[in-house]
Parts: C-alpha cells; structure tokens; sequence
C-alpha cells in the first residue's frame, strides 16, 4: 500500500511515493537521543488544557501544508515538516525546544523534549492498519496518547468520532503542530447549512467562526507528563472514558511504563480498546514491545493481541491491549 506526499506550495506541485522509500530508510532509523541513558528527571511537566484561538492558523506565518494520502482513508493535512524546521525560529516556544532540537540534532531530549515534532513511521503502520480494516469511530470517544501531528485523532474525527482528545509531553508541540494540524482538516467538517442571519460581521468570516467552535467543542487538547494528566483528567466533573486511546512510538523509554499502564488503566472505558504502534526494540534508548509486553503481563490487567507486523527495516509492530475478563 502507498502513502503520497504532496506539498501544496503555489505554482509548484510535487508527488512523492514513498512507501519504498520509507522502509528502505526505516533500515536504518533510529532515535537521536540526547543522554538516552539517563533517568526519567524527577520533576516533569506539569499538565495544562489548552484552549486555542478560533482562527490558528491565521497566527502562523510561512506554513506550508502536506497531504498524506493512505489507502481509502481520507487524505490528512499536516504542516510540512522541513518547511516547520526552517521556520522554527518564527514561533513562539516558550519551552525553546525548537532551538534545543535543532542545536543538538537530536529526535528527544529525556525530559525536555519527546520527539512529537516529528511524524514516526509506526504512525503510518497504525493508519494502514485502520484502512485495511474499514474502521469507523462514529459516536466514540477517543485519546490520541503522544499525539505529536495528532493525525490518528484527526482521522478518527473525520470518520465519526464524537469526541478527540489529544496529549502531547511538549506544549509548543500541541500549541504550534497539533492545533494547527486538526484545524486544516476538521474545520470544514464541522460546517453547517444554517442560513445566515445578517449583522455587522462579514457572513463568511461569522460562518468560520461558527465551524471552528463547533470543532473545538469535539476537541481536546493537552500537555505535560502521563501521571499528572491523568491526575488532570480524572479531576474533571465529567470525565467520561474512552473507547479508543491510540499511541504510537511511546513505549521506547522503560522508564515511563508505569506511568502510560496508569493512563490505560485509569481512563480507558471497560470495554474499549488502546491501539499500540511501535517496534520491536529502540536501539539507543532501550524500550521496545518486547519489554513493555513484559511488564503489561506482570501488572496482570491487560491482554495483548497482536494486529499487524512490518517486517521492513526495524520490526514494526500494532498491537491491542483490552482488559483482561
């Protein structure tokens, strides 16, 4: 199955098919880390709700977007990500991890920065999964875990979901890639065929606006460390769970299992389902399903099902996990 890149940059248009590219290079991929050895540092970052503007994307400058195509599913728009590199000293980070990123050359920083700028290639493994399954989301509520571009949630909302929260470690990852990311594909979808009534606001500009509240009151977004989101969360008045929580490329780091086991644990409805995307073993860091399937079977509340294994390059695997009966 192919994926095409198209990069909508004006009078210049590009195709790439690059599904064969992408597993020769998955060969030789690996995390460039920067002191993947070291401990998971004892303060994290405190999670924060996030409550974008209505108009995003009007706030970024220079942006160019890429639409990635998958099988049957829907195309998904997301910020092209050598054009976001190139531009990073434009944004606003109050983290400085975009800085950080670029003057170290590395993929994640333990503690400071986890790699959600950049689009892993279990991600697409979990989105070709979906598509050779048909899989719908209508009336469910999901949590794109780790979400960096955030496009399984963005697809889930595409195809019915009623509700899609998204959690990102980094601030300026939901702030400047995820928002901006759900806004140029959801927007739209959201549109309604009300008849305008006339008042002083533009109608087209009062319609857009319109749309954007109605996606956001189907979103959620959020940022910080697993224990002190899912503290954030379970404090909410209504805090429904969810039927589907996806993550992909999250287990990489022993040290952060016991904490995303909690997540699953303390907001994944009874009969709902987490969608794990990851490979076999993270050269350089020291995680991989072989070990996180160790440790899910020793806390003794999940089962594991294997779905689907890439054997292209580094093992890739999509794995389920569901409560154990």
């Amino acid at each position: 199955m192919a994926f095409t890149f198209n990069f909508d940059i004006p009078l210049q248009t590009e195709e790439i098919n690059d599904k064969e590219n992408k597993d020769d290079d998955a060969k030789d991929v690996d995390l460039k880390c920067s002191d993947a050895s070291a401990t998971v540092p004892t303060k994290m970052k405190n999670a924060i709700e996030h409550e974008p503007l209505l108009d995003p994307l009007s706030h970024i400058e220079n942006w160019v977007p890429e639409t990635i195509t998958v099988g049957a599913l829907p195309p998904l728009l997301c910020l092209n990500e050598s054009v976001f590199e190139k531009t990073a000293p434009e944004l606003e980070d109050s983290e400085e991890i975009l800085a950080k990123t670029l003057n170290q050359n590395s993929d994640l920083i333990t503690g400071v920065y986890e790699g959600g700028l950049k689009i892993w290639e279990c991600t697409y493994d979990l989105l070709e999964y979906i598509d050779d399954e048909g899989e719908t989301f209508t009336g469910k509520r999901v949590l794109d875990l780790g979400c960096g571009a955030g496009l399984l949630g963005i697809l889930a909302l595409k195809r019915g979901a009623i509700k899609v929260d998204f959690q990102d470690y980094n601030s300026t990852v939901i702030e400047q890639l995820t928002v901006p990311n759900v806004f140029l594909n959801c927007e739209d979808d959201d549109d309604d065929d009300e008849t305008e009534e006339q008042n002083s606001s533009p109608p087209s500009k009062r319609k857009a606006l319109n749309a954007s509240q109605k996606l956001l009151d189907r979103c959620g977004f959020f940022s910080g460390d697993w224990n002190s989101f899912l503290t954030l969360m379970q404090n909410k008045t209504s805090s429904p769970k969810y039927d589907i929580i996806f993550t992909s490329e999250t287990i990489y780091n022993t040290d952060y299992y016991s904490s995303l086991h909690s997540v699953f644990c303390g907001l994944l409805a009874e009969d709902g389902i987490v969608y794990l995307a990851t490979k076999s073993h993270y050269f350089g860091v020291g995680g991989g399903l072989h070990l996180f399937e160790k440790f899910v079977e020793q806390n003794k509340v999940f089962q594991t099902k294997y779905l689907k294994d890439v054997e292209q390059g580094l093992k890739r695997h999509v794995v389920s996990l569901t409560f154990k009966k």
